[in-house]
């Protein structure tokens, strides 16, 4: 796939294709033109909503980059937005969008308190509203320790965000590694991994990966740095509240 934002247009190349077309696109708030280019001997049907110009000349003058062959047939196609969402015809191929569906943010922090502990510290999700600065809430359920539910609140790019999901803790490794994934809601997982620095301290490596929530699409790039900000934060804040946890058992 070649997507051209400027023209807004998508094109779609193949050496063959057997069968129907159906390019399952809807980029958001604008319309988008797409052209299919194939051997000869493809005898593609395509769907009825599409409206089809078989003039390969002037299909290919609406892009600049593209150049006429007489080795090859094209077809015009315009898929306008609002059109119904259709599956596309290509096996285990999801349709294609231009939009990255998934950021990925660490951070890491060496903090002067035993491995041991800090992990203990962790490992009290109900704990971690106190010191992560937009989670509101985590209640774990009673009949299923290994699941809970995550509440965001936030207020950011002016506006109020607010996001639930419920996770499943993943088998731990003690004292290096706690990681989960959310089984609904805002789809995320993570990882938290414990490096011994010393007797008395560790390196707290923190990963999360979330989809972009459609709210959030017109700022995604300027996601990632800002939440990737809010983890340091709330790494410096769990490091005080390992810290007085230390303090409290001596």
């Amino acid at each position: 796939f070649i997507f051209d934002s400027n023209c807004r247009r998508l094109i779609l190349i193949s050496e063959d294709i057997d069968g129907e077309l159906d390019l399952g696109f809807r980029p958001p708030k604008m319309s988008a033109t797409a052209i299919f280019i194939s051997r000869p001997s493809s005898t593609p049907t395509l769907q009825r909503h599409h409206s089809v110009r078989s003039n390969r000349d002037r299909a290919l003058q609406a892009i600049p980059s593209c150049r006429s062959s007489s080795s090859i047939t094209q077809i015009f196609i315009r898929y306008s937005y609002g059109a119904r969402k259709r599956n596309s015809i290509f096996t285990g191929v999801k349709p294609f969008s231009p939009v990255m569906e998934w950021q990925d943010c660490t951070v890491k922090m060496e903090i002067d308190v035993p491995t041991s502990v800090v992990y203990d510290c962790y490992s009290d999700r109900e704990a971690i509203p106190r010191w992560m600065p937009f989670i509101s809430s985590v209640k774990i359920l009673e009949d299923n320790p290994d699941l809970s539910r995550w509440s965001l609140k936030y207020k950011a790019f002016g506006r109020d965000i607010e996001f639930s999901w419920l996770a499943r803790n993943m088998q731990p490794i003690p004292n290096q590694k706690i990681h989960w994934r959310s089984l609904e809601g805002l789809p995320n997982r993570g990882a938290v991994r414990f490096f011994p620095k010393g007797p008395s301290s560790c390196l707290v490596e923190l990963t999360v990966s979330y989809e972009v929530p459609q709210l959030l699409v017109p700022v995604a790039s300027a996601l990632q740095p800002f939440l990737e900000s809010l983890l340091m934060r709330g790494l410096e804040r769990f490091a005080k509240f390992a810290k007085s946890s230390t303090d409290s058992t001596r």
